[in-house]
């Protein structure tokens, strides 16, 4: 993890504490969790939001413009809203999508489970994701959250990370370790026949 992610994720830890005891005394946990798993979705399908949230160049009042509207028609909470509106209030809206993640975290934590990260080339089907959990629970001997993300560079196969734990399955894993493989090769069999011409 780069410093530049250690730091957003300190930074957001504090946010999201502080939202989360509001939750918990309002009793609105779960709707604040579909909100961001709803706005995580936002997020990833659409760059022009990607750029709302990171990009250092736009003013205050435009982000404002933009997330009001954007919170006004997911019909999130007015607790989710605030929380977006404090985040643009205090110039940390590009540490929204840490602040998602952490909060998931956080929420999973105190509920006893673990989240998984699992990137794949295509999106999972239901039974898929249902198969992954149930095998990732005997594993772990934990109850288990999938945070699920297509990354279509992997070509094929799964990535999985468990905290520092990572596990690479994936197709362009495979293809670079066997590119490895034979570019070792070829530079033995290179200096085997320079060998045999020497002598």
């Amino acid at each position: 993890m780069s410093n530049g992610s250690q730091s957003s994720n300190v930074v957001a830890a504090r946010y999201v504490g502080a939202l989360i005891e509001l939750a918990e005394e309002s009793k609105k946990v779960s709707d604040i969790e579909k909100d961001f798993s709803d706005l995580a979705k936002m997020i990833e399908s659409s760059i022009d939001l990607q750029h709302l949230i990171r990009s250092p160049l736009l003013n205050q009042s435009q982000q404002q413009a933009s997330i009001d509207a954007i919170a006004k028609k997911a019909r999130f909470t007015t607790l989710t809203s605030n929380f977006l509106k404090t985040l643009v209030d205090n110039r940390r809206l590009n540490i929204l999508e840490a602040a998602i993640d952490v909060f998931a975290q956080e929420i999973s934590k105190r509920r006893g489970e673990i989240v998984v990260s699992v990137e794949t080339a295509q999106a999972l089907t239901a039974a898929q994701e249902k198969s992954l959990q149930s095998a990732l629970k005997k594993e772990t001997g934990s109850n288990v959250v999938l945070d699920t993300k297509v990354t279509p560079e992997i070509l094929g196969g799964i990535v999985v990370t468990i905290g520092s734990q990572r596990i690479d399955d994936s197709v362009a894993r495979k293809l670079e370790r066997l590119k490895a493989t034979m570019s070792s090769g070829a530079a033995g069999a290179n200096q085997n026949t320079n060998l045999k011409e020497v002598s």
